[in-house]
Formats: C-alpha cells, structure tokens, sequence
C-alpha cells in the first residue's frame, strides 16, 4: 500500500512512523524543508516540499499512485481541498483532518462525502472522547471502544490486594465473570504475554481485557472496588479540548469546573456551556485550584503547553486530586511520565486520531483498528467474509496464529462472548487484539 500523507506535524510524524514499522511505502509532503529533513533522518520515506493542496505538488508526489491519500495539515481548507483533488485524481481513500466542528455536523447534503472524503476526523474530538472514556472508569490505564461502543478494551495495574493475584486463569475463583470477560495481553516490565489458561498475575502488571460496558464496570467492582472514584472534573484549560471535553461532560452526571487563563476565551466558554463553572484563572495557581475544588476531583489538564500539563497535574494531585490526566502532544514525553509515573493518566491526540485512521490502511473487512498508548499491539474490528477460513467454525477449532486473541463478537447487534462451542458466521462482526508481530497475518488471513 502507498500512502501519502500531508503535513509533517505531530499527527502526520507518527503515522508516518506507524506506517513505516510495517513496511508500508510512504511519502510526506510539507512546505517546511526543516521538518522534512529531521524526518527523513529518521524514517525511510520519501519527501516533498511544498504547499500539500497544490495540485503541481501532488503531481510531483505522484498522488496517482497513492492507495489513500492522509491531510493532516493545521488548515481545515488546505486538507479538504487536498482531498478533494486527490478524488479527482483517482485516490481510492481520502482522509480530512479538520478543527472546525461544523464539517463533523454539516447536514447530509452538504456532507464532505458528497466531494470524494471518505473520513472527516477532528484530532480534537477524537481525543475528548477518549477522555471522556477514561473519566468514565477513573484508575484505568487506558480504554478503547470497539464494535460500535458496545464493547470496551481496558488496562489496569494490578495492585497487591487484588483478587486477579489468586490463582492461574484456569482454576479463576470467580469463573462467573470470565464468561463475560476475555484477558487479552498482561504487560510485565518490557514483555508482552498472550494470556493462556496457566497465565498467573503478579503485582505490577498491567492487565488488559474486553467486554461489554456494563460487564466491564461490574469486573471493575470486584477486582478494584476501592478505586478512586470522583463525582468532579475540574479541566484546566478551554482551548478547543478542553471546551469538548466540558460539553460532552455535561451529558453525563458529572459536576464540571473549566478554567481558563484568557479573559475573552473564559468567556466564550461560559457562553457555550450550561452547566459548566467557568473560571477565570491560572491552572498553575494553588489558589485558583482550591477556589476549583479541586480536592477529591479528577483533573484534566489540556492547555497547550504539554510541560504545564504535567506541572498543573503534580500541583493538583498534591491538593488532592483523586485522579490526574494530561493532554501531552509530544509523543517522546508519553513514555517517560508513564516510566516516572508523574501522573495517572497521558493521552495523545495524535494517536487518538491515528486510530480513527488506521481501518484504511488495514483493509475493506476492517471497521475499525486502535492502538493503545501503553500496549504494544493493535485492536481491530473486522468483518468474516464468507471466503474466511473462520467462516463456520467454532472458536475452538479455528487455528490462530501465536499472538492473536479473539475478544468479542457482534452478531446482529448482540455481543457474544467467544466460547469455544460458538461457532464464527460469515459476517459476524469479531473484535480481535493482534501481537505487533503478527497484524500481518491476521490481514492475510481475512482478505482471503
């Protein structure tokens, strides 16, 4: 696959190293030459300078060639108009990265399907989702949905009073609950481990699993009943993040304070949202805080400045926040506040809307791909075709290859819990988490 890709920001660098890593042929266009070359230090790709919506740059980028075409630039216009001449130029998929909410709301007859776009994605709003995941199951490492939302795929530390410490996955004290969850991968240290039934937990590790979302907060309830918990979100900062954020709080039964440096900016917040208090203030400042609440709250922190982030969030916690989460936009900063563990949780909103991307670049069965920010792997949402060797099959006689671990199964809006005795259908919907080292495989085996 040729995938072009415009614009060599944070969003566009790491999809061009995901891509890169599994070999896949890659060309970057930017107007900035500085980036360009640091970048091509790093990856082996090919680059082009110039403005990524000039049809003379694409032409030069060979866009005919391209099998999905990626803009990724600052410009909502720039972007739309990249892709709509790469329609013309006979681009199978286009991908739009847009900041202005009212192309994501556009009524249908001025939808950008109409030009040729096939995916319109906010980096933004695919970010504010995810935390607004989070926040709904504060003390997860991390969570992702899946199969329309109606399956979750969540990490947690295992800590030393956890019933998970008990025994081996076979002779599990409460085998009641795993017919409605599935282990998926168990992180220790730098290894990755495919849970099997003699799998032993140890404090330390990081256990991910999958399930509907009531069944995963029902697990939650009894491996990690004393979890923190907070009925209050207190954001720190309204640019376009953390104003998402506060809005898509209200819809929830959750008390929120947003607090904003810019007088002018506080103020238009306060306009946008009804249920919201509106601070006008420094995130930085104790006093501020305290005038917030934010003592036995989660705080999020989403200005601009990934530094501040970190730094509000070590103040918020000695306060006592009960939970801190950080936007961090330099993906070299995420392992190192996870390694000294500065705060609870980091997100990324380049990988948030990577993973609103990635089901182009895997195939026409896949639906949706993820990645985690903390496991290494990738989770993805494919559809059997009649042709697949699963088709037909009960769970225990398909033979997966070492690495993949078949998660959940949606069947007529149904989730089913993959059994051994349940047979796979041609068109059942199967999520699936996949070892780095075998994605490969599990493509070949459903483009069949």
């Amino acid at each position: 696959m040729r995938v072009l890709i415009i614009g060599a920001g944070n969003a566009g660098r790491n999809l061009a190293t995901k891509l890169c890593e599994e070999k896949r042929d890659v060309v970057l266009i930017d107007r900035d030459p500085d980036a360009l070359a640091e970048i091509q230090a790093q990856l082996d790709i090919l680059t082009v300078e110039g403005e990524g919506s000039s049809p003379v740059v694409l032409e030069k980028a060979e866009v005919r060639k391209a099998d999905l075409v990626v803009a990724v630039t600052d410009s909502d216009e720039a972007n739309i108009l990249a892709c709509v001449i790469a329609h013309a130029a006979g681009v199978p998929h286009k991908v739009a990265r847009v900041s202005n909410r009212d192309f994501l709301t556009a009524p249908e007859q001025l939808n950008l399907e109409r030009v040729g776009i096939d995916l319109v994605v906010s980096q933004k709003e695919e970010c504010a989702n995810e935390l607004l995941n989070i926040l709904r199951m504060p003390g997860t490492l991390e969570s992702v949905d899946l199969l329309d939302g109606k399956v979750l795929a969540v990490g947690i530390r295992v800590h030393m009073d956890s019933p998970l410490l008990r025994s081996p996955l076979r002779t599990f004290p409460n085998q009641e609950i795993l017919r409605f969850i599935r282990f998926i991968a168990v992180v220790r240290g730098s290894e990755l481990i495919v849970p099997r039934g003699d799998t032993e937990f140890l404090v330390g590790d990081d256990a991910y699993f999958v399930g509907r979302r009531e069944d995963v907060a029902r697990f939650l309830d009894w491996a990690w009943p004393e979890r923190a918990m907070a009925d209050k979100v207190v954001i720190a900062g309204g640019g376009d993040l953390g104003l998402r954020l506060a809005q898509l709080l209200e819809g929830t039964d959750k008390e929120s304070v947003l607090i904003e440096l810019d007088e002018e900016r506080a103020h238009d917040c306060s306009e946008l949202l009804d249920r919201t208090l509106v601070i006008k203030g420094d995130a930085l400042d104790r006093e501020t805080l305290e005038n917030a609440g934010v003592s036995k709250a989660a705080f999020v922190a989403t200005t601009h400045d990934d530094e501040n982030n970190i730094i509000a969030c070590l103040l918020a916690e000695k306060m006592g926040a009960r939970f801190t989460l950080a936007e961090i936009n330099k993906p070299e900063y995420v392992p190192i506040v996870d390694e000294l563990s500065l705060l609870d949780r980091a997100v990324s909103p380049p990988l948030s809307m990577i993973n609103a991307i990635l089901h182009f670049v895997r195939g026409k069965y896949v639906k949706e791909a993820a990645l985690f920010h903390r496991l290494p792997g990738e989770l993805m949402d494919l559809v059997v075709p009649a042709k697949s060797k699963w088709a037909g099959n009960a769970v225990k006689d398909i033979k997966m290859p070492i690495g993949i671990v078949l998660a959940g199964i949606l069947r007529n809006d149904e989730v089913l819990v993959p059994t051994g005795d349940l047979v796979v259908l041609a068109g059942d919907r199967v999520a699936i988490f996949a070892a780095p080292q075998v994605v490969g495989k599990l493509e070949s085996i459903f483009r069949r």
